[in-house]
């Protein structure tokens, strides 16, 4: 049997501009320029309100300079044992029957 593991992150960037003095998401904005970042004010706002997705290594390295800090210190990482449900052995799903779902609809052609 193999074990599943969560994982989740927190992004703790806001966070970490507050304890250096920022607190405001325009303040970023040239210092992120500086470094050759050019990012859009929304941009880095979305960036710092929210908790990204995808970012690019230039940009966590850029953050990192900016403040100080390792990427460790803006992505705090978690990963937990995910639990199992384990099935009944009768406990097998009813076959469904999508024959009469899938079946297109007939097109009507009017002339013009």
């Amino acid at each position: 049997m193999t074990i599943r593991r969560q994982v989740s992150y927190q992004w703790r960037l806001r966070e970490v501009m507050a304890t250096r003095g920022l607190f405001t998401t325009s303040d970023l904005v040239p210092l992120l320029a500086e470094r050759g970042i050019t990012l859009s004010a929304s941009q880095v706002h979305r960036m710092v309100t929210g908790t990204p997705e995808r970012l690019s290594l230039p940009v966590l390295a850029a953050l990192c300079d900016i403040l100080d800090v390792t990427p460790a210190e803006l992505i705090a990482t978690r990963a937990v044992n995910a639990t199992l449900r384990r099935a009944a052995a009768n406990d097998v799903p009813a076959p469904v029957d999508l024959a009469g779902e899938i079946r297109p609809k007939r097109a009507r052609l009017r002339p013009e």
